[in-house]
């Protein structure tokens, strides 16, 4: 059955700036300096990112995934952006819904329900 296979997607590359983060290996994954970016992206064949740098880097950073090939872009960054067509972008607001989660929480708490 379909139900409970896991997602073939793999994550094969990370990105930083920082010199400390930079060789370093995390579930198997090697992070590189953001300057290998681009030819990463085509030499492991990469669609896909996952955007979680601060937001005053957001739209620089998502503009050269898109002009190195990325066509999704999950942006978990508060900055808005304003992608290609070509581009899927799926913005995700973790603070609202952190907050909502606990409102509804709170509200069983309430009722004398336990967690």
């Amino acid at each position: 059955p379909i139900w409970g296979k896991r997602s073939k997607l793999n994550i094969v590359a990370t990105f930083d700036t920082d010199e400390k983060k930079i060789g370093q290996m995390t579930a198997g994954i090697k992070c590189s300096h953001i300057d290998e970016l681009a030819s990463l992206i085509g030499e492991l064949n990469i669609s896909v990112a996952i955007l979680t740098v601060p937001p005053e880097h957001a739209k620089t950073t998502a503009e050269n995934l898109a002009r190195n090939g990325v066509t999704g872009i999950l942006n978990f960054t508060s900055a808005p952006l304003i992608m290609p067509d070509n581009v899927h972008l799926e913005d995700i607001d973790m603070i609202t819904s952190l907050e909502k989660v606990a409102y509804f929480v709170k509200k069983e708490l309430g009722k004398g329900k336990k967690r």
